[in-house]
């Protein structure tokens, strides 16, 4: 096997580059949750892309960005640890929007890693014209010395095969890491957290995203019943008042939220799910070392 190749991807950009929408792409599945809202991947989530000649595990980390709370510094020194891990450092910026102040922010940050292989993707193309696009393409290169700068649109897979190929050529020579067939390595629990989570961010008012974690306390078989997985899950959030924003009127939201999350857990395990849903309020918790510990980060 000495002409296979095997390593770490990873891709950085500011809050909604498009990182995770690319990484489900390139995997061919949903590995990373994905909002419209900045700011929603917490882990570090491992998508495995399989090939004849060489498996790339691709790192997709939290948005970079200026941390007003201890849960920001430790997202922001989670994103520093993985770079300095990875084979491949690929700069995600966003097709539509100018390049900005973030966006140097992060390209000097990378331009520091000493012998890291560095590419540049512009994300989002779909969204808009040849002109614009080339004109993004100048602006980006400007960004730094990347050994490559790709035009990507992971929602109509415009190009992400190129984008795995050029992913590829920089690993090193290796046998797989993975078993074949694994799509990532994240716990199945954690998953099904982050699917709830995905579901309840959506469509609730902005200040909310970075309140809002959820915990699986419990999952397992139904006894007696080997079709039926029974999850008991809580969503934490900081005040009394995003608690009524999550639960909705009448409890309509928090039914929603379940309904649509059940579904995708659902496709995720394969089987059948009874999901029993909580909201509670931990107050200030982004804030507080101990409860940051108690929710996993």
């Amino acid at each position: 096997m000495s002409d296979f190749h095997a390593g770490f991807a990873c891709f950085v950009g500011r809050p909604n580059a498009g990182k995770s929408t690319l990484t489900n792409a390139l995997v061919g599945t949903k590995v990373a949750i994905t909002s419209s809202k900045p700011q929603t991947t917490r882990h570090t989530v491992r998508g495995i892309v399989h090939r004849p000649d060489a498996q790339l595990v691709l790192v997709d980390t939290p948005g970079l960005h200026k941390p007003r709370t201890l849960l920001g510094e430790r997202l922001n020194d989670l994103v520093r640890t993985t770079w300095a891990e990875v084979d491949v450092v690929a700069l995600c910026v966003p097709a539509d929007e100018p390049v900005g102040r973030g966006d140097k922010f992060i390209a000097d940050e990378i331009a520091g890693l000493k012998k890291k292989n560095l590419i540049a993707i512009v994300t989002k193309t779909d969204l808009v014209d040849k002109k614009r696009l080339a004109e993004q393409l100048l602006a980006v290169s400007q960004l730094g010395e990347f050994a490559e700068i790709v035009p990507v649109s992971a929602k109509v897979g415009d190009q992400v095969d190129l984008l795995a190929d050029l992913l590829t050529k920089y690993l090193p020579e290796s046998p797989p890491l993975y078993p074949d067939g694994e799509l990532t390595d994240e716990p199945e629990q954690v998953m099904v957290a982050e699917l709830i989570r995905e579901a309840a961010l959506e469509g609730v008012r902005d200040e909310l995203p970075h309140s809002l974690a959820v915990v699986v306390e419990e999952m397992e078989q139904r006894e007696g019943r080997d079709d039926l997985l029974d999850v008991h899950a809580v969503v934490f959030v900081e005040r009394p008042s995003q608690k009524a924003i999550v639960v909705g009127a009448g409890g309509e939201r928090i039914k929603h939220v379940g309904t649509t999350s059940r579904r995708q857990i659902e496709a995720l395990l394969g089987t059948k799910v009874f999901l029993d849903l909580r909201v509670k309020v931990a107050k200030d918790w982004q804030r507080d070392p101990r409860q940051l510990r108690r929710l996993g980060f």
